[in-house]
């Protein structure tokens, strides 16, 4: 195996060429306001508990009791003391949360230019007019789509060198791997995802390990498409250097999976290991990235996007079948 490199001038020209015929949706309507949950949740009086939390959930609506019973976890039965309970535990880091998100234009302002992108694409889909952001437990969401709108839980944004998740529960819980992508950063990114699951829900499940790889393919260069002017490491969760790697080594990673016979190998455990999260790729090396896979089904896709008259139909591109993408593209790095 090669060394993962830092990025050539060469990558960087073929990133910005494929920028090229970016659509313009500046008129596209994608009207979206910010909504501050844990600014309201963390003022509730507990000593007029009910009182107060009604007040919050007609300040809310429906997602006062999405967060109550699918992110807090709380019951029927059980919230009036799980409430309290979890306002103490984390009254800290809600205090970190005021401290590092007094604004949030910026992020607002980049969901809105994907949902724009999102509407151009697919104009029957319904775009949520609302971000809610709000502080939940450190092991909940820190993205989901609820009945009223893109729910962005700020525990999980905090920087990657917060003290929680370098402490000893935070690592148990997200291995450095994983919390070096909680930064702000990833805020749209994980909340256009969260709108292209919605519209065509992740199928993976049973299928041999070229059209996982191509399914997942699909999904990274849809995202590219509705957010063509963030940076590739975001969209894929890959360092720059990782990135930059996989494209100096693309021959070498095809070949683990062709002279291995890897690409139509259907066992669960096997193909877990090129598409899953993972610290690295073992069978590439330490430097290179976990979920390899993504990344050569990405190259497949492209290759056959290139071949389309209608490149920019993306609906073809999402109900084509990956093994007429794999055989149609003929991919070879």
């Amino acid at each position: 195996m090669n060394r993962w490199l830092g990025m050539f001038l060469l990558l960087a020209c073929i990133s910005c060429g494929s920028k090229r015929n970016v659509p313009d949706v500046s008129a596209v309507k994608a009207p979206l306001t910010l909504q501050r949950f844990e600014t309201s949740f963390f003022k509730i009086d507990t000593l007029h508990f009910e009182t107060s939390l009604q007040e919050l959930t007609s300040e809310y609506h429906g997602f006062t009791q999405d967060f109550l019973f699918n992110i807090l976890g709380s019951s029927p039965a059980t919230f009036t003391k799980d409430v309290p309970a979890f306002m103490r535990s984390y009254e800290g880091l809600a205090n970190d949360v005021s401290r590092l998100f007094p604004d949030m234009t910026r992020e607002v302002d980049e969901i809105q230019k994907g949902l724009r992108f999102v509407k151009h694409y697919f104009p029957e889909y319904q775009l949520p007019e609302r971000v809610i952001s709000f502080v939940g437990p450190l092991n909940s969401y820190g993205s989901i789509i609820t009945r009223d709108g893109l729910a962005i839980g700020l525990q999980l944004y905090l920087g990657s060198e917060h003290p929680l998740y370098l402490s000893e529960e935070g690592q148990q819980l997200y291995p450095r791997y994983l919390s070096r992508r909680f930064d702000r950063a990833y805020i749209p990114v994980n909340a256009i995802k969260n709108v292209m699951d919605d519209l065509y829900p992740p199928a993976y499940a049973d299928k041999p390990l070229i059209e996982q790889m191509i399914e997942a393919g699909k999904r990274v260069y849809l995202l590219d498409q509705l957010m063509p002017y963030t940076a590739d490491s975001l969209k894929t969760g890959y360092t720059q250097k990782q990135l930059d790697g996989c494209y100096e080594n693309e021959k070498t990673i095809w070949s683990l999976f062709v002279q291995n016979n890897l690409l139509y190998n259907i066992d669960p455990e096997i193909n877990r290991d090129y598409m899953s999260d993972a610290p690295n790729t073992p069978a590439l090396g330490t430097a290179s990235p976990g979920f390899i896979g993504q990344f050569v089904g990405w190259q497949i896709v492209k290759k056959w996007m290139s071949q389309q008259k209608q490149a920019g139909n993306l609906k073809l591109l999402m109900e084509t079948s990956p093994k007429k993408i794999f055989e149609e593209a003929k991919y070879k790095p």
